[in-house]
């Protein structure tokens, strides 16, 4: 089957309304209504999602419809997701039935297409189900099959290009995949740069520091990309951020985030730590030292550094022993900050500060 080739449609954007950029909901509708509150959405903006509204949660059918409604009102506009390419490659069968039980087995109803076959009282639990699973689906969701199929894959003007994972190059875009625009991990590290801003999600942008973890927006002026996803139900303290166009083209870019953390008031000052390491995934293999009750000892064999990590973040994979996302930074702070808190623990708290992750050993108050 030949793979479909990138969407390219030009998007006008008014000077005089503000435009907002979000990515990789992954089906947390909370988040997205924390989101459009907290920075006071209105129909006078211009909303543009760039996919990935599903996937990863049981929540993307939800989101779908919000999303749906709202455009039916507002300016939204959308791009497709490599999220939103696993149903639509479930439907056109772009997928062997192996592959496709074996993803839709792992990820159970968090797979939209196995809860939407689900809800459309289908199984999908040997491949003899599959068949009829596509067939239910298109039967029971035609008007969300359809809104997903006419998902672009690239929005573009003279400014601006906005896509799901990234692209190699701003001419040409026509003759790229679609799946290569979607699915394209570690753009940042890849070295382009370009004339227009590129604006891409995708890759949580936390993975690409491996000092400090930071979820908020990472803006390279020199090269001309934003990256936006701030690991938004992925990562135990991931964020969905919104960012925010400048009025006039060169302008400075702002953003906000919703988290949905308890905020608190830190009582102390204290002072950053050097030298601190960020655990990522695809970085996270260990070798555990000293298993404790809340923290075990372990050893980060790629880096050889000792730290302790919580014990409830260890997992065991094919290749041993690794984590999820941690880190042994102490966050700057001065008394009377508001911290975000992750965790509380008997040796102080894991908290986020402007979209930072890291420990504050303080004391706590009331916000």
């Amino acid at each position: 089957m030949t793979a479909p080739q990138a969407t390219v449609r030009p998007l006008a954007l008014p000077p005089d309304r503000r435009v907002l950029v979000v990515s990789d909901i992954h089906g947390n509708l909370p988040f997205l209504q924390g989101l459009l509150k907290k920075v006071g959405y209105s129909s006078d903006d211009i909303l543009i999602v760039l996919g990935d509204i599903l996937e990863k949660s049981t929540g993307g059918l939800d989101t779908l419809h919000y999303l749906m409604d709202l455009a039916r009102r507002n300016t939204v506009y959308f791009l497709q997701g490599n999220c939103e390419d696993v149903t639509l490659s479930f439907l056109r069968q772009a997928w062997s039935d192996e592959a496709a039980l074996q993803y839709g087995t792992f990820w159970g109803e968090k797979c939209a297409w196995v809860y939407m076959a689900h809800q459309a009282g289908v199984d999908t639990r040997t491949p003899q189900d599959l068949a009829a699973a596509r067939q239910a689906i298109e039967r029971a969701f035609p008007e969300e099959v359809a809104f997903l199929r006419a998902m672009p894959t690239i929005l573009k003007n003279d400014h601006y290009l906005f896509v799901h994972g990234g692209v190699p190059r701003e001419d040409r875009l026509e003759d790229l995949t679609a799946r290569s625009c979607m699915k394209n991990d570690d753009f940042l590290s890849q070295g382009y740069g370009f004339r227009r801003w590129v604006i891409v999600g995708h890759w949580p942008v936390t993975l690409y520091r491996p000092d400090i973890p930071s979820a908020k927006p990472l803006l390279l002026p020199d090269r001309h990309i934003a990256s936006i996803d701030g690991g938004c139900n992925l990562k135990a303290d991931g964020q969905l951020n919104a960012l925010i166009l400048p009025k006039e083209p060169g302008g400075a870019f702002r953003w906000q985030s919703y988290d949905g953390f308890p905020v608190m008031t830190a009582l102390e000052d204290q002072a950053p730590s050097p030298d601190p390491l960020n655990i990522r995934w695809g970085h996270s293999a260990l070798e555990v030292l000293s298993l404790g009750e809340e923290f075990s000892r372990c050893r980060h064999l790629e880096s050889g550094r000792e730290l302790d990590i919580l014990t409830d973040y260890l997992r065991q994979g094919d290749g041993g022993t690794y984590c999820l996302d941690s880190t042994d930074y102490r966050l700057p702070v001065q008394a009377g900050e508001r911290l975000a808190i992750v965790r509380r623990t008997s040796r102080g708290a894991l908290a986020k500060k402007d979209g930072a992750t890291g420990w504050y050993l303080g004391k706590l108050g009331p916000a």
